[in-house]
């Protein structure tokens, strides 16, 4: 028998076989084709409401920005506008971008129309992340986000000296982390190596500038601009009553340059610009601040979410010939869960399921909540690790890996072993099969109704086991309580106590067949 701690260090696609990763890949291609079918006015409400509240939230904090001479107004203001480039980056471009809600046909929320507010351009982001990162996800030497071509996260990673000042470009990077992105997008080493034409390289930087270019304009000018003038009809409609600071900065400046031959200049500028100044330049600096919440935040979302102890990385040998269950299996071990509140998971554009997105990264985000615990149970029949974590837990352990790699050397960290749902740990009492069964099926049919059933041991197929004090006192009334669900169907099938009729079955489940069920 394997022990817990053979499980944790060996790679969990080495430990299951062939035939069960097709199963395995049939049962979680059944969950995303019963979402697919779902999807309709509810999911198409939920996002046309974010990207309106994202809005709302824009137009407060530039309403708030107006009265930046008060330190609360800023404070306010400054905030929604981080809050508003939060959401508009990670559960809205993101994910849009990510062709989640291409289903809806609507010709504004498009993955092939849809640019965001960052530095990265739509076009480059979806090769790099799209296609390289969910393709390649975790695999040495061809995942680019594995440290982001900056840092060595992974012992499996050659040390080189430059990674002794990764402590500082890490922060670097999360202050700056669109930048640090966007430049991530063009591929330096593709670059450093000369395999990617310099007509390409154009292009890319072309496209950098331009949204550099805008970002400038509408953050740092357009926005404080607006908020200047404003200021200014409304001191001129309050005829200067508006408490503004005594000195104008250009004032100042014209009466050093003119040595006192432009004093009469510099006290009209005195009357006229303190408060327009000032407004512009908090406005800026709001603008400036937001933009670094943004990063600071996505940061540490997506470092949380693919780097903390828990993921495991593959070698090019261990994937080669990969079937769509090792690929399965690879983007659920590859990445890492945030646990948080309904909020958070907005906030986070839903990447606190980072399990589930790898998964089905064209799936809508707000349906990830939904599949979990589905995905939680497959991966404990399987005895594959879920991997899960409070956000303080996650950080913390991320950036111990940035700073003891900045060094040479460095082990693996212990993996965890196979997920056990709550209730199979230690001295927790398990619901009974019938409870179990009667959630899964609609609540209009017939087996949903009583909910008296006695205890029932899970079938050998399904990997859970009830002792035998418990099962020798009820096994009669178990049967009992089974033979009711089941039903003569076509190719012989039985009602499964765990999934309900075969159509509910997940694909490759054997469950009908079970040598419980008969």
């Amino acid at each position: 028998m394997t022990s817990v701690a053979e499980k944790t260090m060996k790679s969990p696609l080495e430990r299951l076989s062939e035939q069960e990763l097709e199963k395995l890949a049939k049962e979680l291609d059944a969950i995303h084709d019963e979402v697919f079918a779902d999807l309709g006015e509810r999911d198409r409400r939920y996002i046309k409401t974010v990207i309106s509240v994202q809005r709302q939230i824009v137009v407060a904090g530039r309403i708030l920005l107006l009265g930046s001479r008060s330190k609360t107004a800023w404070i306010l203001g400054t905030a929604c506008l981080g809050m508003a480039k939060i959401l508009e980056n990670m559960e809205i471009g993101h994910n849009v971008m990510h062709g989640q809600w291409d289903w809806m046909n609507d010709p504004d929320i498009h993955s092939s129309v849809w640019d965001w507010d960052t530095a990265s351009t739509a076009e480059a982001w979806k090769h790099s992340h799209n296609y390289i990162h969910h393709t390649y996800t975790n695999i040495l030497g061809k995942d680019k986000d594995l440290g982001y071509e900056l840092l060595r996260i992974d012992p499996a990673q050659k040390w080189a000296p430059r990674y002794l000042f990764q402590p500082i470009s890490n922060l670097l990077l999360t202050l700056l982390f669109e930048w640090g992105v966007a430049i991530h997008d063009m591929d330096i080493e593709a670059i450093r190596r000369r395999e990617k034409p310099w007509s390409e390289v154009r292009k890319d930087l072309r496209g950098i500038s331009g949204k550099a270019r805008a970002q400038i304009i509408k953050d740092y000018l357009g926005w404080p601009l607006i908020s200047a003038g404003a200021f200014a009809l409304v001191q001129l409609a309050a005829r200067g009553r508006l408490d503004q600071p005594p000195r104008s900065r250009v004032g100042k400046a014209l009466r050093r340059a003119g040595g006192g031959r432009l004093g009469s200049a510099a006290d009209l500028l005195d009357k006229l610009l303190p408060g327009v100044e000032s407004t512009y330049l908090r406005t800026l600096g709001a603008d400036a601040l937001a933009n670094v919440i943004r990063n600071v935040w996505a940061h540490a979302i997506i470092f949380c979410g693919h780097f903390p102890d828990q993921t495991y990385t593959f070698t090019p040998e261990e994937v080669e010939n990969e079937t769509r269950g090792g690929w399965y299996v690879r983007q659920l071990v590859g990445a890492a869960n945030i646990e948080g509140s309904p909020l958070f998971h907005v906030i986070s554009g839903n990447l606190g399921y980072q399990v589930e997105h790898h998964l089905y990264p064209d799936m809508p985000s707000s349906r990830y909540s939904e599949i979990a615990p589905k995905v939680k149970d497959i991966c404990e029949r399987y005895e594959l690790p879920y991997n899960s974590g409070r956000f303080s837990k996650q950080w913390l352990m991320v950036h111990r890996t940035i700073f003891r790699l900045a060094f040479p050397g460095g082990k693996p960290r212990r993996k965890p072993g196979p997920y056990r749902s709550p209730t199979d740990r230690p001295g927790m009492q398990r619901p009974s099969e019938g409870a179990r069964f009667r959630e899964r099926v609609p609540a209009e049919h017939p087996a949903a109704a009583p909910n008296t059933s006695p205890a029932a041991s899970r079938c050998s197929r399904h990997r859970a086991a009830t002792t035998d004090r418990t099962l020798g006192s009820r096994r009669s009334a178990r049967i009992s309580e089974m033979n009711r669900y089941r039903r003569p169907l076509v190719n012989d099938d039985r009602w499964c106590i765990s999934f309900g009729p075969p159509a509910a079955y997940p694909r490759g489940c054997g469950a009908a067949r079970c040598a419980d069920l008969g």
